[in-house]
């Protein structure tokens, strides 16, 4: 299992985007944070296809810390069943990994 991960989710808005890049950020929940839009959705909801703009959110923190910001997004985001998932951070630059690895948790 790698220590890396880069978690992902979406947002109504750039600010609601930003909103929750801070927090986390601030928190040391995540290294740090990019803000990608506006991107095209295309999804199943409520039993029926649809098709959204909406502003993309990238964490990058470690294994360890995804918990707490899985918690702290869950908590903070505009919608009530948001899309949340990690995928690991296989291969990295060794002095990037080791800023992120300084950077999140009790530091």
């Amino acid at each position: 299992m790698s220590d890396f991960v880069q978690v992902a989710t979406a947002t109504p808005t750039r600010e609601a985007a930003v909103r929750l890049a801070e927090g986390a950020v601030a928190g040391r929940l995540a290294a740090s944070a990019q803000v990608v839009g506006p991107v095209t959705s295309v999804f199943w909801h409520l039993g029926e296809q649809g098709t959204g703009e909406e502003w993309q959110v990238l964490f990058f923190t470690t294994a360890a810390e995804y918990p707490g910001l899985e918690m702290y997004l869950l908590e903070e985001h505009p919608w009530s069943n948001p899309q949340v998932t990690a995928v690991p951070i296989v291969r990295g630059s060794t002095e990037c990994l080791a800023w992120l690895a300084r950077s999140v948790g009790d530091v």
